[in-house]
């Protein structure tokens, strides 16, 4: 098609069927503005996603703090759900753009939030409420993690591979605001009748709380209901502007058929990878909730098992047409750049998140007791601190800074070279996590630990400025080593598997610290990272790298 034809063609309001956006002149002309308006759109529904899927961090503490009748465990269990679910919705979501197509894919899975958000706003109006609502709610909430795997694929395909980094970064760096957002905001609406007599009535604070500002001493009334009921102030107007204002790319999603089918597909695979998160929980989480039966250690196990049992059971149930369009995009597999982009992921969004979700309950265990050496006993004695740091005051600022630093990561390596970032931030990353496990020892071994929690919390905020630099880096490699129809699924993919980091990285964290041993998580994850290093130099900074410097 010739190049001065600038005007799209069209079949319906929404598909795009000329779309060029290395061309310059068509890019220059049309393109560009609307592959800005799908971003500026896309930009605050996945906010939404990642602040549903990471909102029990925060609404299992000031459950606690209200009085609901659940143990710790249980109630980690229910962010544990939230974590595992929300990383495995993003193994379909990887396929969804060309499948269903952008503006189909991208307005459903927003709108889909509005279940957990309102379920879970009626369920908290009730300290009765038995605990299995909660864990279904955090199942649910996991469809918010599975948003960032199509949400990226889609953006992708609108931007030239010269804007590839910035435009990912914007994407995925405002995005990520979503977990600050719901660490701050959550909190923050408990005090007040955001619904009037449609919220329900308030309950006492049973313990004492905190927002941003200081804290909330107990016996003050709390509507902890606003967790879930205020997302839907965000989810219902993101619904209509997407519905109105996305497109489909006709070449990057041929023959998605009619949008109730498109619809109907994203429901069913996403109920797939819901279901197996819940058969890999089951056999995960200890009695009640689960059956015990690969607990501990074999998280190692059921990750795996959950993950490829997902990709199983797509190819199993897919038909026709959509079993080519699958059998085309697994062929990401077969290309060794899916698996070291795959492991440098990991490095990046796998720490943010994972640290995002770990940080608040390091901070309430490690910073939270006094710990004092018995000399009798040769036992470590544990006790309420009152000089303590409040982790609803302080934890939001590590991923805050991640999250403002990744649009950066990925402009600077649009201008120097993805790889090259990514090998600088690994290296750091080395060297603040072992740092930062010597000062979590130091800390744990004190009977006055909060003189090392601004060493603490500068080292989790150089970790995080690291990461979310280097998310920025790793997808301008990914869109600069795949084409246009590969780039998708892989960023999708390699997402999926990183995600694991929401439920990898508190499970090892507070597995050391129950054995008294922080610094033997932050030493592993060091280790990781310098395996990674040499993955990215191989691959590519090397003399005769497979690709130099993407």
């Amino acid at each position: 098609m010739s190049s001065n034809n600038t005007a799209p063609q069209v079949t319906s309001s929404v598909d795009l069927v000329d779309w060029r956006p290395e061309d310059k002149a068509f890019w220059e002309s049309t393109g560009k503005r609307i592959a800005n308006r799908n971003l500026w759109i896309s930009i605050p529904s996945l906010l939404c996603g990642f602040a549903v899927w990471l909102m029990w961090g925060i609404i299992t503490v000031q459950m606690a703090n209200a009085g609901f009748p659940f143990k710790p465990d249980e109630l980690f269990s229910i962010a544990a759900i939230a974590g595992l679910s929300g990383a495995t919705t993003r193994i379909p979501a990887s396929f969804f753009i060309r499948m269903c197509g952008g503006r189909n894919t991208v307005w459903l899975t927003t709108a889909l939030l509005m279940l957990p958000a309102l379920g879970t706003g009626i369920a908290l109006q009730d300290k009765n409420t038995p605990l299995w609502v909660f864990q279904l709610m955090a199942l649910l909430s996991g469809m918010g993690g599975g948003n960032f795997a199509c949400s990226m694929s889609n953006i992708s395909t609108f931007f030239p591979k010269s804007q590839q980094g910035t435009a990912l970064g914007l994407n995925a760096g405002l995005g990520n605001f979503g977990v600050t957002t719901s660490q701050l905001l959550i909190p923050a609406v408990m005090t007040i009748a955001i619904l009037g007599g449609l919220g329900g009535d308030p309950m006492p604070l049973v313990k004492d709380s905190a927002t941003l500002i200081g804290k909330i001493p107990a016996g003050t009334l709390s509507y902890v209901q606003n967790a879930g009921f205020v997302w839907l102030f965000l989810l219902v107007p993101l619904a209509v502007i997407g519905w109105f204002g996305m497109n489909n790319i006709s070449a990057v999603s041929p023959g998605i058929g009619s949008t109730a089918a498109a619809l109907g597909r994203i429901i069913l695979f996403y109920g797939l990878a819901l279901v197996i998160s819940a058969i890999g929980l089951y056999l995960y989480l200890p009695a009640p909730t689960g059956s015990g039966l690969l607990s501990g250690n074999g998280m190692w196990v059921v990750l795996p098992l959950v993950c490829f049992g997902t990709l199983f059971a797509m190819k199993a149930v897919a038909t026709g047409e959509m079993k080519e369009n699958l059998n085309k995009q697994f062929s990401i597999f077969s290309n060794k750049h899916t698996w070291s982009m795959t492991a440098l992921y990991v490095v990046t969004f796998g720490s943010f998140i994972g640290f995002s979700m770990a940080l608040p309950l390091s901070i309430t265990v490690i910073f939270g007791n006094t710990h004092v050496l018995d000399p009798a006993t040769h036992a470590w004695v544990h006790t309420k601190n009152p000089n303590a740091p409040s982790a609803l005051m302080y934890a939001w600022i590590g991923p805050f800074v991640g999250a403002l630093i990744r649009p950066i990561g990925g402009w600077i390596s649009d201008k120097v070279g993805g790889s090259i970032v990514t090998q600088w931030i690994s290296i750091v990353l080395v060297v603040a996590s072992a740092v930062t496990g010597y000062v979590m020892f130091l800390a744990y071994h004190s009977a006055t630990p909060e003189q090392y929690f601004f060493l603490f919390m500068g080292m989790f905020v150089l970790l995080f400025a690291a990461s979310g630099l280097g998310n920025g880096s790793t997808f301008r490699t990914v869109g600069y080593v795949f084409d246009q129809n590969q780039r998708g699924p892989v960023l999708g993919w390699t997402s999926a598997v990183a995600a694991y980091g929401s439920f990898i990285a508190p499970v090892v964290i507070g597995g050391q610290i129950k054995a008294g041993t922080p610094e033997y998580a932050m030493y592993g994850f060091a280790v990781f990272y310098a395996v990674c290093v040499g993955v990215n130099w191989w691959f590519y900074l090397r003399k005769n790298a497979y690709i130099q410097n993407p």
